[in-house]
């Protein structure tokens, strides 16, 4: 039940045709489009660059009487394509079509191109038929151009007790774009449009903020749970919509069973949807793990379409029901895997009919929510890695907080992240502030299907720390095993002592600070590698929240001394309003909060709509951010880069 549609190529990238043949202002035009060579066959179809076969993935040319196959590379003569083999386009003349469809966007040249191959009177459609409205599209002239499809969907919703709000930033009109635009279209639950609307982006470095309490009450929309389409227009540099996004509700502790006291933090979805998605944790005994599947789609998900299975176990349970384009719905894990409890993991079978979807957990009088991430497919093990510890050190790492011990535990759960891992061999280092290693746990050779969670509280050696806080690095073992990919992930899991209040975040491992490369590595967020600078996105909480942000300096070699980190503070405006200065020493750490670091003047003068960039031209962090309340509740995750 897997589409057969290429969604993301990490050779390649993105395929901005996907993101075309799926965009949700498409799919009514493409639908008529079918009826209309339903109505006008026989139909030789024109498949000039391979787009035929991924258009009826979406939507089926079952019911059009089509005469041929006709491809233009002499490479591609033969191929099967939708059941039939490729012939040259050379054949068209007595191919006997009624109709031409030239499965093709931009297609006015190659059809002034085909007329001496028309019978007369021979009608000519094509893909330019679904094309979405000009004033969405950043470049006019290339309808395929990867910034013309610069989308992304976010989980969104809004209930009497339950908000959602989406943070980012113009950060495009830094990489040269012109005015930015946002066209966003917000789906309920059931898939249906509630309501579709234009935002201007404002200057260069404008905040960018979606209030679900603001755009209910604009809208005047019942309570909703479903997902937001983001279309960015005037993209430049990035064709990838970053953003972070809070949840939180209006509940009191202890009032309500259901469990809408809740602050949750998570970030962009990875716009791409793929074929299995893990890290999804199995409930402790006293939670629910409901997963919320979203699809990405303006095609029905079929029942059976998407499943769940235990890490490790290939047995899969399937969702009995289908799910309707663009909907929503929450499924309870226990329900379709009794008896799989936490720490075991869930490996979800997505077909690529969603993009990275999220979970919520429901504890208590409590709730979180976080999300899952791409497994990959297509790797396999690189007898490379173990040969190169003198070259790259520690190599691929994955740095996480270790937050402050008096008030917060901390646990470590690795998460197998591609198909290819049988079997992790992982350790786990712990540091001080200042970059010192006060513990490395050896978890040994993890099987596939492994619940081995580190706790650090009961880590020899963590009481070096004292009641302060440091970082976690997951790095290979490779005196327990040597097949290793580079492809490493893990869960980390924070509970707050007083209260109980939990959040999680996951992640996977890069090389850092070093100047040589290695496949793509230290990663660069723009220009070719190494990545040896740091430009992070802080959103900083409004009302009563304070902001906890935890900048992290891993190096898989020795790099510099310290690190020059600038914390800049902007206004709404994206106008630099004050700035300070931290020295991160390396493999070292610091945490500061955004009202003990800005005064009360300060904070004021950069208004509500505040956010603040990290930035560094020496070195590469990695920083983590989370909101505090004063009810003790708090949230966590991992800051994006653009």
């Amino acid at each position: 039940m897997v589409l057969r549609i290429e969604t993301f190529n990490n050779v390649t990238g993105g395929n901005a045709l996907y993101k075309a043949l799926t965009h949700p202002r498409a799919a009514r035009p493409a639908q008529n489009l079918v009826r209309t060579l339903v109505d006008n066959g026989p139909v030789a179809v024109c498949d000039p660059s391979g787009a035929v076969a991924a258009f009826a993935e979406l939507f089926p040319l079952d019911a059009v009487d089509i005469a041929g196959i006709y491809v233009q590379r002499i490479e591609k003569l033969g191929q099967c394509v939708l059941g039939r083999a490729a012939a040259p386009m050379t054949a068209l003349a007595n191919s006997g079509a009624r109709s031409i469809f030239v499965a093709a966007f931009d297609t006015a040249r190659l059809t002034a191109q085909l007329e001496p191959l028309l019978s007369e009177g021979a009608q000519i459609f094509s893909l330019d038929a679904m094309r979405i409205p000009p004033d969405r599209l950043t470049d006019r002239l290339n309808y395929l151009n990867p910034l013309n499809f610069a989308t992304n969907f976010a989980f969104f919703r809004d209930t009497d007790r339950l908000h959602t709000r989406l943070t980012t930033a113009n950060y495009w009109s830094g990489y040269g774009g012109a005015a930015v635009t946002c066209w966003l279209t917000l789906f309920g639950e059931d898939g249906e449009v509630l309501t579709e609307w234009c935002e201007i982006c404002g200057a260069a470095g404008s905040s960018i903020v979606f209030d679900s309490r603001e755009i209910r009450a604009r809208f005047r929309l019942p309570a909703f749970c479903g997902q937001l389409f983001i279309h960015v227009v005037g993209a430049a540099g990035h064709d990838v919509v970053k953003y972070a996004l809070d949840i939180f509700g209006e509940g009191i502790a202890g009032e309500s069973a259901e469990g809408d006291w809740s602050l949750s933090a998570t970030h962009d979805a990875n716009a791409w949807p793929a074929d299995r998605y893990a890290g999804l944790p199995a409930p402790a005994p006293d939670e629910r793990v409901v997963l919320w599947v979203q699809n990405s789609h303006p095609v029905p998900i079929p029942a059976g379409g998407i499943g769940l299975n235990r890490m490790g176990d290939e047995t899969v349970i399937a969702l009995a029901e289908g799910l309707a384009p663009f909907a929503s719905r929450p499924v309870d894990v226990a329900e379709l895997l009794p008896g799989v409890v936490w720490p075991a993991q869930i490996e979800l079978r997505a077909g690529k009919h969603v993009v990275r979807p999220r979970y919520e957990i429901i504890e208590r009088n409590r709730r979180r929510i976080a999300h899952i991430n791409v497994e990959r497919g297509d790797l396999v093990p690189d007898p490379n890695l173990p040969r190169l510890s003198e070259l790259l050190g520690k190599g691929y790492l994955l740095p996480a907080p270790v937050l402050p011990r008096a008030e917060w535990k901390t646990s470590v759960l690795p998460t197998p992240m591609a198909v290819c891992q049988t079997a992790l061999p992982i350790a786990a280092v712990v540091y001080d502030p200042d970059g010192k290693e006060v513990l490395r746990y050896t978890f040994g050779l993890l099987p596939r299907g492994h619940a081995t969670m580190l706790d650090l509280d009961d880590a020899s050696g963590v009481e070096a720390l004292g009641e302060s806080y440091g970082h976690v690095e997951l790095v290979y073992d490779f005196a327990a095993g040597d097949e290793v990919d580079g492809w490493l992930h893990a869960i980390f899991r924070y509970r707050r002592r007083e209260g109980g209040h939990a959040a999680e975040t996951s992640f996977g491992a890069h090389v850092f600070n070093t100047i040589l490369t290695y496949r793509d590595e230290p990663q660069s967020y723009s220009g070719r590698p190494p990545g040896l600078s740091t430009r992070l996105f802080l959103r900083l909480g409004e009302g009563g929240y304070d902001t906890l942000c935890h900048l992290i300096y891993p190096a898989s070699r020795s790099w510099r001394a310290h690190s020059t980190t600038d914390i800049i503070l902007h206004d709404g405006g994206g106008r630099e309003v004050a700035r300070e200065r931290l020295l991160i020493p390396c493999s070292g750490s610091r945490i500061w909060r955004y009202h003990v670091l800005f005064d009360a003047t300060t904070r004021a003068r950069a208004g509500s709509r505040a956010y603040a960039v990290i930035r560094d031209t020496t070195c590469r962090l990695f920083g983590y951010q989370g909101l505090l309340g004063d009810d003790g509740a708090f949230s966590l995750d991992h800051m994006f880069g653009f």
